[in-house]
């Protein structure tokens, strides 16, 4: 499975979180404590804001480990809001277009997890985009096909109630294909403005989302970035998190009418 960080709070530079901690999002491409699998080497993306409305894009389809331009780039790019990530493929394959973050006009998002048999549901999940966006579709992965699917669902309106409802659609879908492969949806989404993240799985084994609000905004990781484990929280089951410029982490439950087991 993939491993991601997403940061919200005062302007930094992106190495202070992505290349510089013990256990960086570097160090989990290679070694992820937390992950099914511990190698995470099928491309990377780095996606954040600046003076523009839409987001700057950086992803290469070698591994985190062995681009040189990663480091350099994570000293010199700052921002309010960023997101990083390394990419384990489920089986579409390893091309930049497939590699995280995703972005539409202002909006960026990124997955870690599975959609069920993809095989199964493709088609019917493509069909949830609107024709007015469905030129963004630019790689063949579940989860850019998710991303335009929450958007056609109203994400202008209301982020929180677009991704639920396009989630239970998809849920839904899954179920109906009789594959026993499951849904797991671990997530970010922002405007630019406002972030949210979400942790769900359709059963018991959703995948590790946390958390830690600093001095200087919110950081949330698939696993911590350090030893310091008291001063991450986990993302509860079915959750999602709302964080907002000026205002405390809100947590949020999530498709809470399809609870699974705490850990």
């Amino acid at each position: 499975m993939c491993r991601w960080i997403a940061y919200h709070g005062e302007t930094t530079s992106l190495d202070r979180y992505v290349t510089e901690p013990s256990h960086s999002l570097v160090v989990q491409s290679l070694k992820a404590l937390e992950s099914a699998g511990s190698t995470n080497g099928d491309g990377f993306g780095l996606g954040w804001y600046g003076d523009r409305d839409e987001p700057g894009l950086y992803r290469e389809v070698r591994p985190a480990w062995s681009d040189e331009n990663l480091r350099h780039l994570c000293r010199h790019i700052r921002s309010h809001l960023f997101f990083a990530h390394v990419r384990a493929s489920t089986g579409t394959p390893t091309t930049r277009p497939n590699c995280h973050p995703f972005s539409h006009g202002r909006w960026m998002f990124m997955h870690n997890g599975q959609i069920g048999d993809w095989t199964l549901i493709r088609r019917r999940v493509e069909a949830m985009i609107p024709d007015s966006i469905y030129g963004s579709r630019h790689g063949t992965t579940d989860s850019e096909a998710v991303f335009l699917a929450i958007l056609g669902a109203g994400a202008e309106d209301d982020p929180l109630a677009a991704t639920e409802h396009a989630l239970a659609t998809i849920a839904e879908m899954v179920r109906d294909s009789g594959t026993r492969e499951p849904l797991r949806f671990t997530a970010a989404l922002s405007d630019g403005r406002n972030l949210y993240a979400f942790r769900y799985a359709n059963n018991e084994t959703s995948n590790s989302l946390y958390y830690r609000e600093t001095g200087a905004g919110v950081v949330i990781v698939s696993e911590p970035l350090d030893m310091e484990r008291a001063f991450w929280k986990p993302v509860p089951h079915s959750h999602a998190l709302v964080v907002r410029a000026g205002e405390r982490v809100q947590t949020r439950p999530f498709l809470a009418e399809r609870p699974i087991a705490a850990e």
